[in-house]
């Protein structure tokens, strides 16, 4: 029978779904992961003890006194051993998936209930949807979402979804039909039928629907910590993976008090929304009397008792103790910028990851790092949500997801090699070198090969092509399971003596600890050795120059990762980050040689020249307010204190050469502005120029079409009302206008200059322009009004205008000696047309008094500026 291609159908939709719905499900995604992320904040926020005492005070309002202290004791618990923050987010996932799918499954479930068709065609789908493996919603999941929590609620969802239609449509199908009769034959509403009746009725059925909804989220939870949902779910996941019995087990009895609570709270619920439900506690209270174990709060004490509580973390949050401030220090240039790292639990992955964790974490940013299998790894640095993998064996290892993900992704270079993988046995099997030597011997080792994580390239290749060519894969059986497991099987039967082969890769410290041989490849089938390469989501470097820069010149030898393996094998399994601090202390100097960062610049008098306050002065120019708040930004975020101050041109000068003012950055020179620095050269400093040539020119709206030229403005004085709009009084450009370029042309007797402003400039231009009226205005080249309007630059061709000037920085005859460090930065830098013009376009778009706000946003829209203009190792 022919082969159907069904795996390939469902391949090529979900190909489809993801090129042509992509904004439903980054929607989806926004809405959920939000939801989650919220009830995580409200959850994570008091202190462990303070939440647990309101879950407590909700488990003694249900339940009664002992299932509030039994409650509160097992919240405790999970506080000691350290899983809390983990806890809660299990909770906070576990509590989305349920409301999601109780929004959908109750109304589901009543339409199932009222139409014997619809309850037909929901019947199969739900039985596809809980008997489909758990971990086939995943696969899916992670391309349609990316990896973390996504996906997994996303499959919490439909995995947990039947139990509560079914429950749903159960519960309403046992009512009594007797009693729906009766309501119908007095005239009752079908809507009300359902809420005064049927609902009422079939709740403690519903219920139970949500109880096991909620048991079955919690089932998800270790799945879902595969693909980085974290939690408890991703403690378990690690446990596994690292053959970690202590944390499993931890994990374990946090996931038992989780969903014992929740499995409790939700039946006592059922039963006080129930009005069954109610009578029947009511009547076995009072046969049982009153007793203090079983006593239960009013609601309204119980909410009291909530709110209080609640009203003692908050006013911890608030009032609790800030975080002293510190100086500003030069080396921490993340200033928390949030890095995510993903590893596969490789020794050498485990070791660079952590190590990078705790050098990034020095330099000030947030990092977290997360285990995934290979595919969900490389699956999320393809969508943006990973940024560094520290493990990547390339060429040959992981061929397959290279050649399927290389163009969203960074290869940021080797940062070890070579490498090489094999098949290996304790030297105690002397008869055992090659692997032609496996041949005929299968029974000695129990006929099998205990492998890696499946997902491992080299399980591929020891599969496809290793075993095969040498005539083993029907004698052998690859057995697949983790790193950890296999290793923990070598060191059982190296303690017995007992024949093992494994698949091992070197560089690895398990040849230290035991005495192992590489099995000779004969025949050339594992091929050549790889390099182990960093990853990076595409556009990282651009996002975070700096660390891309120390990432590619990232370089480990065999000596220094062995032993910063053994470090970590020493310290022990959940310690990675302890270790690497420990031999970091054992290798001084390596954090700065691998991250190196600037110096504390000195001033000329040997103090950090930030403690001295910068006074910047700017002109009401679009140039100049785009460079002066740019810069503002970029030198606060680098611990300098800028103090602006708006000044005209002749003034600023005046401030610059008397030591008031530090630096300006819109000096137009050598012409413009010539008058200035020729006045004041002496005391100044010409720190250099940032964007040119520039023009200077008197601008006509392009309606005017009879002016091309300023020869052109000749006898047309009436038509622009004996008028040319300009700008500041003190502006160079209007005494050059006043001096020689209206009596150049003979227009001095016909015009007048008007002396005012920029932005009165501006708004005369914009009124004129939308009545359509003549005017001739002085302008610039750079300038955002030439993308606002279509203007015509009137030709100078008796040159009267003078050549095109460069935008330089002025700083004050000091500036140098007292600024160091920003001397050098002002010096590299540089803007182009694009990148000035866009940002006086953000800054216009929002407004006078927004500029600030402007250049977040347009920082934002250029990424890794402020490290380009201020590079931290500069």
């Amino acid at each position: 029978m022919p082969r159907l291609n069904l795996g390939q159908w469902v391949d090529s939709a979900v190909d489809w779904l993801t090129k042509n719905l992509a904004w439903l499900f980054d929607f989806i995604s926004t809405v959920v992961g939000g939801m989650q992320e919220g009830i995580y904040a409200v959850l994570g926020a008091p202190q462990p003890l303070l939440m647990a005492g309101i879950l407590a005070v909700i488990a003694f309002w249900l339940r009664g006194l002992t299932a509030g202290v039994l409650s509160f004791v097992g919240f405790a618990l999970i506080d000691s051993i350290e899983l809390w923050d983990d806890a809660m987010s299990t909770l906070s996932l576990v509590l989305v998936a349920t409301i999601i799918t109780m929004v959908i499954a109750i109304p589901l479930g009543i339409w199932a209930a009222r139409s014997d068709r619809v309850s037909a065609v929901t019947r199969p789908v739900m039985d596809f949807m809980q008997t489909m493996p758990a971990m086939v919603y995943l696969i899916p999941g992670i391309l349609f979402f990316g990896v973390g929590a996504v996906p997994g609620i996303i499959a919490t969802i439909i995995f947990s979804l039947p139990p509560g239609v079914r429950m749903t449509e159960l519960g309403i199908r046992q009512v009594d039909a007797e009693l729906v009769e009766a309501a119908e034959a007095f005239g009752t509403k079908p809507g009300d039928i359902l809420k005064r009746i049927q609902l009422p009725l079939a709740l403690p059925t519903i219920m139970a629907g949500i109880n096991q909804k909620i048991m079955l989220c919690l089932s998800m939870v270790v799945i879902a910590g595969m693909v980085g949902a974290g939690g408890l779910g991703g403690a378990v996941y690690r446990a596994i993976g690292n053959v970690d019995i202590g944390l499993g087990f931890e994990a374990g009895i946090s996931i038992v008090i989780l969903a014992m609570y929740l499995d409790r709270m939700t039946s006592s619920l059922g039963t006080a929304v129930s009005p069954l439900g109610r009578r029947a506690l009511a009547k076995a209270r009072a046969m049982a009397g009153v007793k203090v174990w079983s006593y239960r709060p009013q609601p309204v004490v119980a909410v009291a008792g909530i709110v209080l509580l609640a009203l003692v973390a908050g006013s911890m949050s608030m009032f609790g103790g800030k975080k002293a401030d510190t100086a500003s220090d030069p080396s921490q240039i993340g200033n928390g910028k949030k890095i995510s790292m993903g590893y596969i639990p490789w020794d050498e992955g485990i070791a660079s990851t952590f190590l990078w964790k705790e050098i990034l974490e020095q330099r000030g940013f947030e990092v977290d790092a997360k285990q995934y299998e290979a595919g969900a790894l490389y699956t999320g640095q393809s969508t943006g949500q990973i940024d560094l993998n520290t493990d990547a064996w390339l060429p040959t290892t992981h061929a397959q997801y290279w050649s399927k993900y290389k163009d969203k992704l960074e290869d940021m270079g080797a940062w070890f090699s070579p490498t090489s993988l094999e098949l290996t046995v304790p030297a105690y099997l002397k008869d055992v070198n090659t692997l032609d030597d496996l041949k005929g011997k299968a029974d000695r080792f129990g006929g099998k090969i205990v492998g890696i994580e499946p997902s491992a390239g080299e399980m591929g290749l020891l599969k496809d092509k290793v075993l095969p060519a040498y005539g083993l894969d029907k004698e052998y059986k690859l057995v697949e399971g983790s790193t950890p497991g296999m290793l923990a099987e070598l060191k059982r039967a190296y303690a017995k003596q007992e024949p093992i082969v494994v698949p091992l890769w070197s560089p690895h410290w398990a040849y230290n600890d035991f005495k192992l041989k590489k099995l000779k490849d004969t025949k050339g089938a594992w091929g050549k050795g790889d390099g182990v390469h960093t990853l990076a989501r595409k556009g990282f470097s651009a996002d975070n120059p700096e660390v891309g820069k120390w990432i590619k010149d990232f370089k480990l030898d065999e000596k220094q990762l062995t032993s910063l393996e053994a470090q970590i094998q020493k310290s022990g399994k959940g310690k990675e980050q302890d270790a690497v601090r420990t031999w970091l202390k054992a290798n001084p100097g390596l954090v700065d040689k691998l991250a190196p960062v600037a110096k504390t610049a000195k001033a000329a008098d040997g103090k950090d020249e930030r403690e001295r306050a910068v006074e910047m002065g700017w002109f009401p120019w679009e140039e100049d307010i785009a460079a002066t708040y740019l810069w503002k930004n970029v030198l606060e975020q680098r611990g300098y204190k800028i103090n602006l101050k708006q000044f005209e041109v002749g003034p600023m000068y005046a401030g610059l050469a008397a030591g008031d003012v530090d630096v300006q950055l819109d000096g137009w020179l050598p012409f413009t502005q010539k008058n200035y620095w020729d006045k004041y050269k002496d005391k100044l400093t010409d720190v250099g120029s940032w964007y040119g040539p520039t023009s200077v020119e008197i601008a006509v709206p392009s309606y005017v079409k009879d002016v091309k030229s300023l020869e052109d403005l000749k006898g047309k004085g009436e038509q622009f009302k004996g008028k040319i709009i300009g700008i500041e009084p003190g502006a160079a450009a209007m005494k050059n206008v006043k001096d020689n370029v209206l009596p150049g042309y003979g227009l001095d007797k016909e015009y007048k200059l008007v002396e005012g402003s920029t932005p009165a400039m501006l708004t005369e231009l914009k009124r004129a322009y939308a009545k359509k009226e003549p005017v001739a205005v002085l302008l610039w080249t750079p300038h955002w009004a030439y993308n606002q309007y279509q203007m015509t630059k009137l030709k100078d061709s008796k040159k009267t205008f003078g050549e095109g000037d460069r935008l330089h920085i002025i700083g004050n005859k000091d500036f140098g000696k007292n600024y160091p460090q920003l001397t050098k930065w002002f010096k590299d830098f540089k803007l182009d047309e694009k990148q000035l013009g866009s940002l006086e376009n953000e800054i216009q778009k929002r407004g006078t008094g927004h500029e600030p706000e402007a250049v977040e946003a347009w920082m934002k829209e250029n990424p890794g500026i402020a490290d380009k203009m201020a590079p931290a190792a500069g």
